[in-house]
């Protein structure tokens, strides 16, 4: 594997906690002194790292009967504990290496409108470029389910993508993914994932039983990125010295890698492909204008048979087929008003334009 210049490395769950649900000080102890061996190879390393609510789960467990209290009380609340006691781990133990780490707590309004996205990027820029590690986690004492990221593999696929890294590294509890049940001996780990291909059909769709993720979520973020242009490896982070390998330092361990596209998409379009969930409304268009979205053309008001939901211009939306199923979205150039009135209508401008439409290739 080539050595990477800029990396994102997500850390689950199942890797920063023991067995009894507290934080695994000695597995982070281990992951920040490899982390540490990057940056002495000239890496820039950013961390997307779970293990807030174990941590306020340890502090408190004397303190506060979880059972008492509803799931999103009890994130809130553990998260808002263990967020301060994670970063200082993780400071202590980055000063060890004469390195300075910083947090980053991120919610999905940060990324739904351009400009909050790329003072965000500027931020995690410039500490970047002053030497300093950015420690990026969902911020969970303010994000409501609705607001939520999927998980802390969707916040690792955007901030990959924000950064324009040159590789995603996925750290969970198991080598990657599996033709079968991974415990089933008659599985095979998948050592690569070619662009258009889908290996979710092998997948067995149980969740962690920590985080919000799972191997499903896994594959379909991981083969999103690799469609911008971003090679994205899934790994077991429990095994000793498993980073370096994976950074291009040398030496090899098992994992699965989902080869980039040849093609990588646009800054602009890397942040609109991140952005479905955000979409208020919805353009439905008939099969002449879906096919060409499909080829790279601009969406047409002429081919807009329905819209649904209120936007404003410039917001997010999503761009269906006649049977329902959507193929694309972007930012679109009118308000939901000025759609309707303009459905059907030749020769205006495009209502989203091609630089800003994204085709999802891994949902073909």
């Amino acid at each position: 594997m080539n050595k990477a210049s800029r990396i994102v490395i997500k850390i689950g769950s199942n890797v920063l906690t023991r067995a009894d649900g507290m934080l695994d000080i000695t597995r982070m102890s281990s992951i920040v002194d490899q982390v540490a061996e990057l940056r002495r190879a000239g890496i820039e390393v950013i961390l997307v790292s779970s293990g807030a609510v174990a941590s306020g789960r340890g502090e408190l467990r004397d303190m506060v009967d979880s059972s008492r209290l509803d799931g999103l009380s009890a994130r809130q609340l553990f998260s808002a504990v263990g967020q301060a006691k994670l970063i200082n781990r993780y400071y202590e133990f980055f000063r060890e290496h004469g390195i300075h780490c910083g947090q980053v707590l991120a919610t999905k309004e940060n990324f739904a409108r351009r400009v909050n996205y790329l003072n965000q990027q500027h931020c995690m820029s410039a500490m970047l470029a002053a030497g300093v590690i950015p420690i990026v986690n969902e911020n969970d004492t303010v994000s409501l389910t609705e607001l939520m990221f999927t998980d802390n593999d969707e916040l690792s696929g955007l901030i990959a993508t924000m950064m324009s890294a040159d590789r995603l590294i996925i750290l969970s509890n198991i080598d990657g993914l599996y033709t079968g049940d991974p415990a089933d001996p008659a599985s095979r780990l998948i050592a690569r994932v070619e662009p258009g291909y889908d290996p979710s059909e092998h997948i067995a769709a149980s969740k962690s039983s920590l985080g919000r993720g799972g191997m499903v979520s896994k594959c379909r973020i991981s083969r999103r990125v690799a469609a911008e242009g971003i090679e994205v490896v899934v790994a077991n982070g429990k095994r000793e010295g498993v980073i370096g390998p994976l950074a291009g330092l040398g030496g090899d361990v098992p994992h699965t890698l989902f080869a980039a596209s040849a093609r990588p998409a646009s800054g602009v379009k890397k942040w609109i492909a991140h952005s479905d969930s955000f979409a208020k409304g919805m353009l439905t268009v008939n099969d002449g204008a879906a096919e060409a979205i499909k080829h790279g053309a601009s969406l047409l008001a002429v081919g807009v048979e329905a819209v649904a939901g209120e936007f404003d211009c410039d917001d997010i939306v999503t761009v269906a087929d006649s049977r329902g199923t959507i193929i694309a979205w972007g930012r679109v150039a009118l308000d939901a008003t000025g759609v309707r009135e303009a459905i059907g209508r030749p020769g205006m401008r495009p209502l989203i334009h091609a630089d800003f439409l994204y085709v999802d290739n891994s949902t073909k």
